[in-house]
């Protein structure tokens, strides 16, 4: 790609540079610990990555980590996998989330939002009230540390309680949204046998009620291990018997009792999208994250208590852990349950509005499908509060940078990340303190050394290469549930490259810092030996009016070809006619390359997604190749499994 430096779309002015966390903290650990004064963010990233063990002292004492145990060293052991963080010291994630009660009982921690659109909030004092009463029945149920606690809960704040709750007592939290059906739970929860459920009766999407009692019965006949039920009556329904009232466990006016707990204790389970088997149960430390999302939320997002985080998810996805973690920095939560597009295109914008979200995450598919809806959202919304708005789940195309600068302010900071699940934070996304540059992510993170490597290894400077990380970071996962040799979790980031992490996707990191995410390597376009990233296909298909949606693949054949077959989803009242696929075939070539436009154009009803969202692309490459669904893709991971029955039946039919 081109190594000239384009003017960016947004640079920070010198008051907002000198403002930010990131400016202040540099400054602090070069006088106290020896980090570069001057350099800006480079040099600081430079020497938080070279300095890895007196970077991430630095962090745990400008954040006030409170050690209950002293650590011996911060880094025991920094093979990979297997390292070893801060060992013998002991703390408590949910008393750090909780410690602004201490000086803002009656500001708002959290703000709940449903349909309505209308904010309700939980002061510091009551959630801290709620959670000291619901560990203390936890405890009463016989939950013990490592203990397994899960939710079959939408976003709202009893989810929140509940996670707090299970970390103050040890126990580990693990969530689904109730958007799943059972199979897809069942995938996940009966890997790690838990002994308490929290549920609601049903949700709220879209303007209707789901009711889920049905499935919530069969979740209980199938996890023999549940001591106890807690019933939500979101839409209002008696308990079921022998479940426990949410009411009743939280009205106790407690104090929390936080159980001190070694830093590399497990905190939660989080689960990979499962799409090719049974989902990797992904199990991250309770310190680990601690400091991991102080350095993300409160150095890369620059959030104080003066704050307001909104970021669009669902319990099912780790941005959600993710949002919660917010309150570690003192920071005001945004909990929205319901649609995402809901009662229209522009749902989102009207939630930042009304709650002063300063920093507002959404999707890039968001992004993209508000451009195409021809919205206005500063013009129809006081999005004056709003900061930065940050994207994740895909890379965010130019026209998407353009958009936002356009629509909603042209001295908004744009931050997209890319991070995963198997961290639970970001590989490389927003730095207050740098320019922005329409395509591009704005740097790695403060204490990932993230490289682009080709196939023997060599780093690479703007050529496509291997996202790898070539040091340990504390979120990294402390194992796999079920995975006793630990050779599930080894396969799944170290067998390319040993003793450093591969991640599964293309990367550009460019002469100038920032970095460029192609789309997963895993399913990656390789024509004559030149790798090609299907998001950037997406990009430039996807801005023509009549593409709703898109998906690519490219198939080696048996005798030595390769077919790489367009899959298109119209807008409605769009024809896949001549001169349609002459348009979409020249658009390619012309954005692109000639080596970028497919073989075949095909309509198809829809694209597959798994249930956080993504695009499939490897399953629906091994059904064209012939695999048998049953073993291309875990039935339970997918949002609409009959629209693979379309590929499936194109793989049967094709000569």
């Amino acid at each position: 790609m081109s190594t000239v430096n384009p003017q960016p779309l947004w640079q920070p002015t010198a008051e907002r540079i000198a403002e930010a966390r990131i400016t202040r903290f540099q400054a602090w650990a070069a006088e106290h610990h020896g980090a570069p004064a001057d350099g800006g963010y480079a040099a600081l990233h430079r020497w938080s990555v070279e300095e890895l063990e007196t970077f991430w002292k630095a962090v745990t004492e400008w954040f006030d980590v409170r050690f209950t145990t002293p650590y011996e060293r911060v880094l025991g052991d920094r093979s990979m996998p297997g390292a070893q963080w801060f060992p013998g010291a002991t703390l408590n994630y949910a008393e750090h989330a909780l410690r602004a009660a201490g000086s803002r009982a009656d500001e708002p921690a959290l703000l709940h939002v449903d349909e309505t659109h209308d904010p309700r909030p939980v002061t510091w004092a009551d959630l801290r009230r709620q959670v000291g009463s619901l560990a203390a029945e936890l405890r009463a149920l016989g939950v013990r540390p490592g203990d397994r606690v899960s939710g079959y809960l939408p976003n709202i704040p009893e989810a929140v309680v509940a996670l707090l709750a299970t970390a103050a007592v040890g126990g580990v939290w693990t969530s689904c949204a109730p958007d799943f059906g059972a199979r897809s739970v069942l995938d996940r929860f009966q890997q790690v046998e838990p002994v308490v459920l929290f549920t609601v009766d049903g949700y709220r999407y879209g303007g209707k009620e789901h009711d889920r009692r049905g499935i919530v019965a069969e979740l209980r006949r199938e996890l023999p291990t549940l001591r106890a039920v807690v019933h939500i009556p979101l839409l209002g329904t008696d308990a079921p018997d022998g479940a426990l009232e949410w009411s009743a466990l939280t009205a106790a006016d407690t104090a929390p009792v936080f159980e001190q707990v070694p830093f590399d204790h497990p905190l939660w389970v989080l689960y990979s999208s499962g799409t090719t088997g049974l989902p990797k149960a992904i199990v991250q430390s309770q310190g680990g994250i601690l400091v991991e999302h102080l350095k993300q939320l409160g150095l890369h997002c620059d959030l104080g208590p003066e704050d307001r985080f909104f970021w669009y998810t669902s319990t099912g996805w780790m941005m959600w852990n993710f949002l919660v973690s917010g309150l570690l920095t003192g920071t005001t939560v945004v909990l929205y349950d319901g649609s995402p597009g809901h009662p229209d295109t522009g749902a989102q914008w009207r939630i930042a509005e009304r709650t002063g979200a300063t920093l507002y995450g959404t999707s890039a598919a968001y992004v993209m499908a508000c451009r195409k809806a021809g919205l206005h959202p500063s013009r129809d919304h006081d999005l004056s509060a709003v900061k930065c708005v940050a994207t994740t789940g895909s890379p965010l195309p130019p026209d998407g940078f353009r958009w936002l600068h356009d629509e909603v302010r042209h001295d908004l900071w744009i931050a997209s990340v890319s991070g995963g699940t198997d961290v639970c934070s970001c590989f490389a996304g927003a730095v207050p303190t740098l320019p922005v540059h329409v395509g591009e992510l704005q740097a790695p993170c403060l204490g990932t050394d993230l490289q682009s490597w080709d196939p023997s290894g060599k780093p690479l400077t703007d050529e496509v290469g291997e996202l790898v990380v070539t040091n340990p970071m504390p979120s990294m996962p402390i194992h796999f549930w079920n995975d006793p040799d630990g050779s599930r979790y080894h396969d799944s980031y170290f067998d390319t490259y040993p003793g450093v992490w591969r991640h599964g996707d293309w990367i550009t990191l460019t002469s100038r810092g920032s970095v460029v995410i192609h789309g997963r390597s895993d399913s990656t376009l390789n024509r004559q030996g030149v790798r090609m990233g299907s998001a950037d296909i997406y990009e430039a298909v996807e801005r023509l009016p009549e593409i709703k949606e898109s998906l690519v693949v490219g198939i080696e054949q048996p005798d030595g070809g390769y077919w790489m077959p367009l899959f298109v989803h119209l807008a409605p009242g769009a024809t896949l006619d001549d001169d349609l696929t002459d348009r979409i075939r020249k658009t390619i070539r012309t954005q692109l390359s000639p080596r970028h436009v497919p073989d075949e154009i095909i309509e198809v009803p829809g694209i597959p997604h798994t249930l956080t969202g993504k695009r499939i692309e490897v399953p629906v490459k091994r059904l064209l190749q012939g695999t048998p669904l049953e073993k291309a893709v875990n039935p339970g991971s997918i949002d609409n499994l009959d629209l693979l029955a379309h590929y499936q039946e194109l793989a049967r039919t094709r000569p």
